[in-house]
């Protein structure tokens, strides 16, 4: 076998290789993706029942605006953009981060990064990142994440100093393309718990305001919690949209080395078979001249 065609054949191993890769995160995506929405429905009852809390809670509070407005002389903003962990996503952080960039052109404005993958971006942008945190691997890790979020959001918070919070992530899309989304998480807007009073007014140990404002930190733990899920659903279902890309590109390749191994191999055989044939001639014309001068040399004699 040539040198050419051996190197060929050994491309055509490793291009198999690379497709099976392939196959298997392509797998691995689409289950992680269908796992965290399946997830998604006990994370909005969860978010429906402590809404309905609040708007129990809105009823027994003395004034219609629970939440306490506090003088500050700079309207900070907090920016939360949940990007990939992982690479092979196309442009998953690029869209989320494009989204985000319009927002953080006000003064004091902060944004908080989730996602090894986008902070790595935004670092390449010039973004100053104020925190970060890695994205899930897992569905089961979205509580523990969220948490975080909600922790360092809110020992902001308690400086006085931030007025609007919002999130920008992706969502599952039908299409080929990326949707983003955006959230306000603040001003939190109590007026869309509106319940109306029960015969019995609900027990409570807690100052009205006190209640309001844990229940409203509960239910933006909510909210974080169903934003990271859909985000991780999108995230993976991005990946599987490239890898089902990357593994039209491999087959394509995968016929062009095929063909080029049956040309080569065919030009070698008709080589070998020339090479044969030359060989049959010569020897054929040899055996007739020996006759020829055997016997001019007995006409001599």
């Amino acid at each position: 076998m040539s040198g050419k065609l051996s190197e060929v054949e050994g491309r055509i191993g490793t291009v198999h290789q690379l497709e099976a890769v392939i196959t298997a995160m392509r797998g691995s995506a689409a289950a992680r993706s269908r796992e965290a929405r399946g997830r998604l429905d006990g994370i909005r009852a969860y978010a429906a029942a402590i809404g309905h809390a609040i708007g129990e809670a809105v009823a027994l509070a003395p004034e219609p605006d629970p939440q306490p407005r506090k003088s500050v002389q700079l309207e900070g903003r907090i920016v939360i953009v949940l990007c990939a962990e992982q690479g092979f996503a196309g442009t998953f952080n690029e869209r989320v981060l494009d989204a985000a960039e319009d927002h953080l052109k006000f003064a004091g404005s902060e944004l908080l990064v989730v996602g090894d993958r986008g902070a790595m971006v935004a670092g390449e942008r010039g973004l100053r990142i104020g925190w970060s945190a890695p994205m899930v691997a897992h569905a089961d890790e979205v509580p523990l994440l969220a948490s975080r979020i909600t922790d360092a959001l809110y020992s902001r918070l308690a400086t006085g100093q931030v007025t609007h919070v919002t999130v920008i992530h992706a969502v599952p899309a039908p299409s080929a393309t990326i949707e983003i989304v955006e959230r306000a998480l603040l001003p939190f807007d109590f007026t869309r718990f509106k319940v109306a009073p029960g015969a019995v007014a609900p027990l409570t140990t807690l100052p009205a305001e006190q209640l309001l404002a844990e229940l409203a930190e509960e239910y933006v733990y909510a909210e974080l919690c169903e934003e990271v899920m859909l985000s991780f659903a999108a995230e993976n279902e991005a990946r599987m949209r490239a890898m089902i890309a990357a593994r039209s590109n491999v087959s394509r390749k995968l016929d062009e080395l095929v063909g080029s191994y049956r040309r080569l191999r065919q030009e070698e055989i008709t080589g070998e078979i020339i090479e044969l044939c030359g060989g049959t001639i010569t020897a054929s014309d040899t055996a007739r001249r020996k006759p020829e001068r055997n016997s001019g040399i007995r006409a001599t004699a």
